[in-house]
């Protein structure tokens, strides 16, 4: 399924997450066999997301690059697969221009950016594909970022950042309409800068087409809960819930039955005015 926008506002959707990595802090391993993940795939779509993203880096705190050519093996097939089957709309989640390239040629309909559009040729992949972006917020590199992170004032910080990278992605002639800001939580970031992120998100909804919340399992919730990435599901509902009423466009989450009908609920009382 290829589209040039995804069609945004009114009802938030639910993006399910894909993993075909061998250590992503969660599902690491579970579906790094191509079999395995297209058979994930169908189930994620199945049990009522609205996207399936499919990454094959790790972006854990801490986590080293993958080679270019390993991280297309992982990715292309399970794509390939998906989106000739699929209803939904299938997003590849990377940094880098030549698998996002193609990822798309393989059916992909989104682009999701963990590094923010740092990379110019990104930026001219997109504006030249035509597809939907997400541009996310990080601090230095997954490697890197968790060292210390500090802000003047955190959402002005983040909220600055992201408008320069839409503005910069603009400026190349990709349509603010086309993308999808995400400020980033658990990427270079502490507790408190996640829940001032997540207390103010609405206030990312002017910045460009769309905003992405990516807080399921994330270990900010095991420093709330004391929970262990298997015991997280209640606080990620949670963290979902919220950010649809704030007015998040998608939530990024492992857990798409449950989360499917708790942002059900939270559309209704979006919609309940």
């Amino acid at each position: 399924m290829r589209i040039d926008r995804l069609e945004l506002g009114g009802s938030c959707r639910v993006m399910g997450i894909l993993n075909v990595t061998p250590d992503s802090f969660y599902d690491g391993g579970r579906y790094d066999a191509t079999e395995a993940a297209i058979a994930r795939g169908r189930e994620i779509a199945a049990n009522g997301a609205n996207i399936i993203d499919v990454g094959g880096e790790s972006t854990r705190p801490g986590a080293p690059a993958v080679p270019e050519a390993e991280e297309h093996e992982r990715v292309v097939p399970v794509i390939t697969a998906l989106a000739a089957e699929l209803e939904i709309p299938v997003s590849i989640d990377s940094r880098k221009p030549a698998i996002a390239r193609a990822a798309v040629a393989a059916g992909a309909a989104l682009i999701n950016d963990v590094g923010g559009l740092r990379d110019p040729e990104m930026v001219a992949t997109i504006a030249e594909l035509g597809v939907p972006a997400v541009v996310m917020h990080m601090r230095g590199t997954p490697e890197t970022m968790q060292r210390e992170p500090d802000y003047d004032e955190v959402v002005g910080d983040v909220k600055a950042w992201l408008a320069e990278r839409v503005g910069a992605a603009e400026a190349a002639g990709v349509a603010r309409e086309q993308l999808i800001v995400d400020p980033g939580i658990g990427f270079g970031k502490t507790l408190e800068h996640n829940l001032a992120l997540m207390a103010r998100l609405a206030e990312f909804r002017v910045i460009a087409g769309g905003v992405l919340l990516g807080a399921s399992r994330k270990s900010w919730l095991e420093t709330l809960s004391g929970a262990a990435p298997e015991l997280r599901l209640p606080g990620s509902l949670a963290a979902a819930t919220a950010g649809a009423l704030a007015g998040a466009d998608i939530v990024r989450v492992h857990d798409v039955v449950a989360t499917r009908q708790a942002i059900d609920v939270a559309n209704a009382l979006r919609e309940f005015k």
